[in-house]
């Protein structure tokens, strides 16, 4: 064997080498993923085994690949690629740069998977957007080990420069052979068979390609089975956001029928609806407080084992319970968004707040009259360009962020939400003082890394791995103890909101809502009534409930509603006319009896569109334009029955493609009339 090897000729023995050594590095990088990251429902080992088998393929790909041009080189210049300086130096700058952006690549892959649940894909890119780096490098930087993580950097970065450059010096000492015309062509057409075999990656007539590792549902084993580099690369060709008139005209009929449309008209495609006021009910105030990754799962209204938000639960207990409350997508800039403009936001590459076209909206915000109108954030709203969403489109509209408080700044989302909770109750209280009527977003934000949490009044404490039932604590699906104790510190927050407004007078005189923007990042768990963790909807299966003692009365709603569907339920309330130009509907309007949600969301790292109703989930891939069909009612939920009932699958799909086309062209064209 090592006489064999050492008749391989020299230059391609290096390229092989460093084959090896790239192959080896990404293998290290799936080992890390497997053994710390990897998550998944399937128990089935044949299934894993599959998955690391396409894992393995890829990384070879990769590998391949990235050691092409110096096996081009190689043959070209043979021992030549030993004597002449210039390919010495552009070997070692070009191993170097390799190495330097893989490692990097697969550290960030590591952390959006631990943030999100997903592999790295284009996307990723709005967190160096204008404005927000500083935001995102600090949040980084408060979360993550970065000064081990560039000390490891550096010392794999020197280890991986000995290595090429010191085996390099040592085939440059062997003394050359000189093949003859035969022998040499041998080897160059075996050397670039067997690196055209592996890029091929497959025994059969098509390339390995990506669909391939999604054999599951599981969105864990379908991460195992792909490389993030390839698949970052794979989806960087991304369709650019727009509308299609054409298409809202052709399902506009159906977008009619469902929304309640009073004036329908196909060629000025109105949207336009009433809902009336009521001059009988007094002007409540309005507080709509969102909870960041605050998923129904997670809390005690929907029955986690862990039962960690006891507040809530007495507020939803003497409230409304929203049971099925679905965002449009998994992004707090999204629900931002979506809750105050009244439009899912569906938009492919940047959100709708980053889209200069999309910020103009006629919203109902805006047509509260006579109220005072709060936006309140303990960071900077530059973030996501938030800030756009309501001086742009809410006359009059108070914004409050870090700068304008008393509080020192916790972390890189500014104060902490105990003094964010007491800084709007300064605000509330005031006005309720001098009895002017208010509606403001109170937007908080620890439930989110870094997981700060303070003592607050000096009731809050953590808890750690002593001090609760571990067993209950898997079941429940958190990743760790640091995200259970921040949603506590919510939890104890919500609690501390409601009590500043008791001791201040304005409870009995004020609307609460509230919500989550999405679900955070759990392990699986199955203790809902059905598998959403598994049909991808558990993402967008959001807390929401109503609390407002005096003015509404306790129950549990049972069917789904949306984000969007907030603020015309608020203007019900309140007695407030206003026009609904978008997509909402009064949430307590039970003699609606259609109700569907629009969702977008991630399964097996593909891009899903879906609606969501009481009985039926429907969804179509984005990719693949292949439907399923889910009955939530049936003894196996996760059957795709879209052949069974072909009629319902017929209905909810045209329900679906007329949701997201009329959705995509109000982003566009819901402007307000002066708008430019």
């Amino acid at each position: 064997m090592k006489s064999f090897w050492k008749n391989i000729p020299r230059y391609i023995r290096y390229v092989i080498v460093q084959a090896i050594f790239l192959y080896l590095f990404t293998l290290l990088f799936r080992l890390i993923f497997y053994f710390f990251f990897f998550k998944s429902t399937v128990h089935d080992n044949g299934a894993i085994a599959k998955a690391w088998n396409f894992g393995a393929r890829f990384d070879l790909r990769l590998a391949l690949y990235v050691m092409a041009p110096l096996l081009i080189i190689a043959l070209i210049f043979r021992n030549a690629f030993f004597t002449k300086n210039w390919i010495r130096r552009f070997t070692f700058v070009y191993l170097f740069i390799i190495y330097f952006v893989l490692i990097w690549l697969y550290i960030f892959d590591l952390g959006h998977y631990a943030y999100l649940g997903l592999r790295i894909e284009p996307s990723v890119m709005r967190f160096l957007s204008d404005g927000e780096r500083g935001d995102n490098a600090t949040m980084l930087w408060e979360t993550y080990p970065i000064v081990r993580v560039v000390i490891a950097v550096g010392l794999f970065m020197w280890l991986m420069r000995r290595q090429y450059k010191g085996l390099y010096h040592r085939l440059s000492k062997e003394s050359p052979v000189y093949l003859k015309a035969g022998r040499y062509t041998s080897w160059t057409v075996g050397t670039i068979l067997l690196f055209a075999a592996g890029m091929y990656g497959n025994v059969a007539y098509f390339p390995l390609r990506w669909s391939q590792a999604m054999f599951s549902r599981d969105n864990g084993i379908t991460s195992l089975g792909l490389n993030p580099v390839l698949y970052y690369v794979s989806n960087l060709s991304v369709q650019a956001d727009t509308f299609d008139e054409k298409k809202t005209k052709e399902y506009y009929p159906t977008i009619v029928d469902y929304l309640g449309i009073d004036h329908p008209d196909v060629n000025t495609l109105n949207f336009e609806r009433e809902i009336p006021g009521s001059d009988e009910k007094k002007k409540m105030n309005v507080v709509l407080v969102m909870l960041e990754s605050t998923g129904a799962c997670i809390t005690s209204m929907y029955g986690n084992p862990m039962q960690a938000t006891p507040n809530m639960k007495a507020l939803a207990d003497s409230g409304i319970l929203f049971n099925h409350f679905y965002v449009p997508a998994i992004s707090t800039a999204r629900t931002v968004y979506g809750v105050t403009t009244g439009v899912p936001d569906v938009t492919i590459t940047q959100t709708a707040s980053r889209h200069p076209q999309m910020v103009d909206q006629r919203v109902i915000m805006d047509q509260f009259k006579g109220y005072e109108k709060y936006y309140l954030l303990g960071g900077n709203t530059n973030w996501a360009n938030i800030r756009a969403v309501f001086t742009n489109n809410v006359e009059g509209v108070k914004v409050y962020e870090e700068g304008m408080y008393s509080a020192p700044k916790a972390d890189v989302w500014g104060i902490a939400d105990y003094d964010l909770v007491n800084e709007a109750d300064k605000l509330f209280k005031n006005a309720n003082d001098r009895k002017q009527p208010f509606i403001a977003f109170l937007q908080l934000a620890d439930n989110h890394p870094p997981y700060t949490t303070t003592s607050g009044g000096g009731g809050f404490k953590k808890v750690t791995e002593k001090d609760i039932d571990m067993a209950k604590f898997k079941e429940a699906g958190f990743v760790s103890i640091d995200q259970f104790n921040a949603l506590r510190y919510e939890d104890y927050n919500v609690g501390h909101l409601i009590d500043q407004a008791r001791k201040n007078g304005y409870l009995d005189n004020t609307i609460f809502i509230m919500f989550g923007d999405h679900n955070c990042s759990l392990n699986p768990y199955h203790f809902m009534p059905v598998p959403e963790y598994e049909l991808g909807s558990g993402g967008v299966h959001a807390t929401c409930f109503i609390y407002a003692p005096g003015t509404v009365r306790p129950g549990v709603i049972k069917y789904p509603v949306s984000l969007v569907d907030i603020y015309p339920t608020m203007a019900k309330l309140v007695g407030m006319p206003v026009k609904n130009y978008t997509m909402g509907r009064d949430m307590l309007d039970s003699t609606i009896t259609t109700r569907y949600t629009l969702s977008v969301y991630a399964k097996n790292l593909m891009t899903h569109m879906a609606v969501i109703g009481d009985q039926y989930q429907y969804e179509i891939n984005m990719k693949t334009g292949v439907p399923a069909l889910y009955d939530l009612k049936s003894k196996d939920p996760m059957k795709n029955v879209v052949k069974e009932l072909p009629d319902t699958a017929k209905s909810l799909d045209r329900l679906a493609r007329a949701m997201y086309e009329s959705t995509r062209y109000l982003m566009f064209n819901n402007k307000k009339p002066n708008a430019k």
